[in-house]
């Protein structure tokens, strides 16, 4: 029997101002818990459900994607240890199969971290492409790299320290210059420099970059296109239209949010103190104006950085509409090159239609996983966007 959580008043009058019903956070204990089997470890399912001591359930919607009882632990099993699987909530992992990632796509998560979803987004793409991953928390980064190398995933993405909004960076062209006498990006170690050990004692304490900061590489791997590259190379951003020819084919804008859709989030509130929701969920301010106006600039920028028919799937672990449909239409309104698509395989997934007609949404009660909404918008070439105008 799930655990009745004693919500605060402050919290009540959030939901009831959203639309949301407080019950589905007496479903914590019972949702299941996510795992991603990595390809290639499907028959290891036997020996896993062995060591766990309990049975792995296939989802039939999403592959690759297995549910266990909550009480299940999975920190301490060989198969999570030696990198054979992965946690991840199944609606995330319905975000980044909308995508519709193929071998050799250049992706682009512009808030990664922690890593799960940058994880599975670079699975997809096997030994073909590139991954690039933003976030603008340095500690979370340093997760998400670590999380990367545990998983074997490394060879072709890069980390950067950025600001999601103003992130100019284009796919690595592979170009390097060659002959100029411009120092060159070696093989990546994780023995820096002194310089670059000094600059970043005295950023310790910044777990936050600052919004005018310039981006910062913390990680590169061996096919990820660096290696050979000057600074002014890596670090160049293209005229605003060669982003159509040059951008990513596919990105993630899985933005900051208020988090009220993730149950088991909620729930830590309890020990943290609500007083700590408050200050990081509640606040009017943040919640009112600066949170969809980060949300609508995060989604603007990827959009910005995407191909010319490349797709962009915007998603937050929100269930309120101020910070999903309403950012959606605000952009799909002043963007006449986007275009919201249906999400086919979204037939087969056990979620609902968000208001905005061809969106979705995932939550407790019907989909048995955190609460997700998902979006995708693809560019179009310039005489499509025509026809959208008039």
């Amino acid at each position: 029997m799930s655990k009745q959580l004693q919500l605060p008043e402050t919290f009540l009058s959030f939901l009831e101002a959203n639309g949301i019903d407080p019950s589905i956070y007496n479903h914590g204990d019972s949702l299941p818990r996510y795992v991603r089997l990595k390809p290639g470890f499907e028959d290891a399912v036997q020996e896993i459900e062995s060591e766990i001591n309990c049975k792995l359930e296939q989802l039939n919607w999403l592959p690759g994607f297995y549910s266990i009882p909550p009480h299940v632990h999975i920190a301490r099993s060989k198969a999570y240890q030696q990198g054979k699987m992965y946690g991840i909530d199944a609606a995330s992992g319905a975000a980044v199969s909308a995508l519709g990632i193929s071998p050799g796509d250049h992706v682009l998560d512009l808030c990664a971290a922690p890593g799960a979803k940058l994880c599975m987004m670079l699975d997809l793409l096997g030994d073909k492409g590139t991954a690039t991953g933003v976030d603008v928390a340095r500690h979370r980064l340093s997760a998400c790299r670590t999380m990367l190398q545990k998983y074997g995933l490394g060879d072709r993405s890069r980390l950067f320290l950025a600001d999601g909004t103003t992130f100019s960076l284009p796919p690595t062209p592979n170009l390097p210059c060659g002959s100029c006498d411009e120092e060159t990006f070696k093989e990546w170690t994780s023995r820096r420099p002194y310089k670059e050990r000094k600059q970043a004692a005295k950023t310790r304490n910044n777990f936050v970059l600052p919004h005018d900061a310039l981006p910062e590489i913390i990680f590169y791997g061996q096919s990820s296109g660096v290696i050979g590259l000057t600074k002014k190379e890596l670090f160049r951003s293209l005229d605003q239209n060669d982003y159509a020819n040059c951008g990513y084919d596919k990105v993630l804008v899985d933005a900051e949010c208020t988090h009220d859709g993730s149950i088991k989030h909620i729930q830590k509130f309890e020990q943290w103190g609500w007083t700590t929701l408050e200050r990081r969920v509640l606040d009017a301010e943040r919640t009112d104006t600066n949170l969809t106006a980060l949300q609508l600039n995060l989604l603007r920028n990827g959009f910005r950085l995407l191909k010319q028919g490349g797709i962009l799937v915007y998603s937050t672990c929100s269930l309120t509409h101020a910070q999903n449909e309403d950012v959606v239409d605000q952009f799909l309104a002043e963007s006449s090159s986007a275009e919201l698509q249906e999400i086919e395989m979204a037939k087969e997934w056990p979620c609902r239609s968000g208001r905005t007609p061809k969106t979705v949404r995932f939550d407790p009660s019907t989909s048995a996983t955190s609460g997700l909404f998902v979006a995708r918008i693809k560019k179009m070439p310039p005489k499509e966007a025509e026809k959208n105008v008039l």
